[in-house]
């Protein structure tokens, strides 16, 4: 059964993503065992109709260590078979870490390939640094990460990226520091090399700040976890109400569900979220009433697995 992609240049953005995943994930482990926090990975593989049309892995980091939840994913979905679709492969680096001290910060990325029926392709390229307790110093670092890393490309990105994670009826943003191209090919290099060149200062960057803040950590407060929590329900607020390709990756199929959801972190505020449905605009308000009703009554409010997989399901009844 062949899994992945026919088209050679598909195949090798694999392989660079399939090399960053695994790099991010010793990166992150080195972190883990230089501050004496054992931290395990975990590999899931998934398949899209059994293998015909792809599928992909993620390492998913095991509870009690150094983070509250983390997910690195590349997968590879392909329909040179089906010409009724619009394109032929999506090949994908996604991931998302939520260390579980709330004093270090949140990352997201997400770098992906896709080839179009016509022959052509494009880039989508996202970095944001999500932290539940501003650090000035932190976010001067990344943002200057992002400026050498995006090159002429850095005031587009930044700009996109701040409209991308803007919530309007909550008057805020997610995370202080925002990339995004969408639709995206380099004039002066190659694509491939562009995104493995900038996703990998990112990873070193992110790398650094953990390891500057577990030199000298403190023990959180209640305050603190409460305002780690309330930030994660703002994550979860966003990333299943306004995040565009966590809604289209639920609607396309059912297959991933688990992995489609695993930047959600392990618990929300479900009180918080509760308040924020009142003052959201339609139809979002409607949609955060199903959320509310799939989710545990605990409080904090647990996103188990099965509890992602009613999420995933809430959001398809919703808008089919």
């Amino acid at each position: 059964m062949r899994i992945y992609a026919q088209n050679a240049q598909a195949k090798h953005v694999l392989n660079l993503l399939s090399e960053v995943q695994s790099y991010f994930k010793t990166e992150l482990t080195k972190v883990s065992d230089l501050h004496s926090i054992p931290t395990e990975f975990i590999p899931v593989d998934w398949l899209r109709d059994e293998g015909v049309h792809g599928g992909g892995k993620r390492f998913e980091a095991l509870e009690g260590g150094l983070f509250n939840r983390a997910s690195i994913n590349v997968s590879q979905i392909h329909y040179e078979d089906q010409p009724e679709k619009s394109y032929d492969s999506a090949t994908a680096l996604s991931t998302i870490i939520h260390p579980a001290h709330p004093l270090l910060p949140s990352i997201h990325m997400h770098f992906s390939w896709t080839t179009l029926k016509d022959g052509s392709s494009y880039w989508r390229i996202m970095a944001d640094l999500n932290p539940s307790h501003f650090d000035k110093d932190d976010k001067e670092y990344f943002d200057q990460t992002l400026k050498v890393a995006a090159k002429s490309y850095y005031a587009q990105g930044t700009k996109l990226g701040n409209d991308y994670f803007a919530i309007p009826a909550l008057n805020k943003r997610r995370g202080v520091s925002h990339f995004y191209l969408e639709g995206f090919n380099p004039v002066e290099e190659d694509g491939a090399i562009f995104a493995k060149q900038f996703v990998t200062k990112v990873i070193d960057t992110y790398a650094h700040i953990l390891s500057s803040h577990l030199i000298n950590l403190p023990q959180a407060t209640d305050a603190q976890l409460q305002q780690q929590l309330d930030y994660h329900t703002l994550y979860f607020y966003q990333v299943l109400t306004l995040d565009k390709g966590t809604t289209a990756g639920l609607l396309v199929h059912n297959q991933n569900d688990i992995g489609t959801l695993g930047s959600i972190p392990s618990h929300i505020n479900r009180d918080l979220l509760e308040e924020w449905q009142g003052v959201s605009p339609v139809p979002i308000n409607g949609l955060i009433a199903e959320l509310i009703n799939v989710l545990p009554e605990d409080s904090p409010c647990p996103i188990t697995s099965d509890t992602k997989a009613k999420l995933a399901q809430a959001i398809r009844t919703f808008y089919i």
